[in-house]
């Protein structure tokens, strides 16, 4: 029988774990925001800019993109792959810092999911001031495909102002971390701790009171459309299939069935794979899709 100071050890190694586990981009957190071009942009922002504030949406791409970064993310590093994609493709591309904590730098969407979703809301507004839009498309990552949910079910007016979400990897209905989850209530207190730490992980466990609160009523608003795009090979959030929408409307991807070469876990699908950024461009463009297949990386 182990002595509660022994359980209590076991509780934080596990906390330390969990977190861990749920980085989505620590190797390029430090880096800084892509570089505004020199000259005011007339339509679409230039070169992979983002986060451009003079870009101004074209005919072919008339809603600004927001991306919603994951757990322990930020708007940049998430996005150094995905952002200058679409920017280069004549997308207006903006990316936001929410769910922050006290004295936690760079390391982001920790905090509680329903605050984080006021700051997307917050967010969506500057983005259409700015702009001039009337919608925007939101794609996020992990955290951040799930979070846009319930800014679209309980904020005024945020289906009207959006058109599509695009979830890459998210999590929709919790994760059980490969099953690490569950030994959390083998540790008393162990759940506490970790909402009180870190509010936005504590949320994401599958059962959680969030989750199960979120999806009672469905999955998904009317009006806007969605898309789950996930990969079988996921780590993080599990069991993959999970991530789904199984609801009438959602167009629900699994890359190995684009790609069947495709590796790509939970980060490189965000962070790596121009077979995800090729179908992301589908769902925001669906029509001028064009077939995703491996062939996309040279896209």
């Amino acid at each position: 029988m182990l002595s509660w100071s022994h359980r209590k050890q076991l509780g934080t190694t596990l906390l330390l774990a969990l977190v861990m586990a749920l980085v989505p981009a620590a190797a390029h957190a430090g880096a800084a925001n892509a570089p505004a071009p020199a000259a005011p942009t007339s339509v679409a922002a230039q070169g992979g800019a983002w986060n451009d504030d003079r870009c101004i949406p074209s005919d072919d791409h008339p809603r600004p993109v927001v991306l919603v970064h994951g757990t322990l993310g930020n708007k940049t590093s998430n996005w150094l792959g995905l952002a200058p994609y679409l920017a280069n493709r004549g997308y207006c591309v903006f990316s936001l810092d929410y769910g922050k904590l006290p004295l936690v730098p760079v390391f982001h969407g920790l905090g509680p999911i329903e605050d984080s979703a006021g700051e997307l809301a917050e967010f969506v507004d500057r983005v259409l001031d700015t702009t001039g839009a009337d919608e925007v498309d939101l794609v996020g990552h992990s955290q951040g495909g799930m979070m846009p949910r319930y800014y679209l079910k309980h904020h005024d007016d945020a289906a009207g102002k959006v058109n599509a979400l695009v979830a890459l990897a998210p999590s929709t209905n919790g994760t059980t971390l490969l099953g690490l989850t569950r030994l959390l209530d083998l540790f008393p207190g162990a759940r506490d701790l970790l909402d009180g730490l870190t509010p936005a992980l504590e949320q994401q466990v599958a059962g959680s009171d969030f989750i199960t609160e979120l999806n009672r009523d469905g999955y998904t608003v009317p009006g806007v459309d969605y898309t789950v795009i996930a990969t079988r090979y996921d780590q993080v959030v599990t069991p993959f299939r999970t991530q789904l929408i199984e609801e009438p409307g959602v167009n629900n991807v699994l890359l190995q069935d684009l790609c069947p070469v495709d590796v790509s876990e939970h980060l490189a699908i965000a962070l790596t794979d121009r077979v995800a950024w090729h179908e992301v461009t589908n769902a925001l463009d669906p029509a001028n899709a064009k077939p995703t297949t491996c062939w996309s990386v040279f896209d």
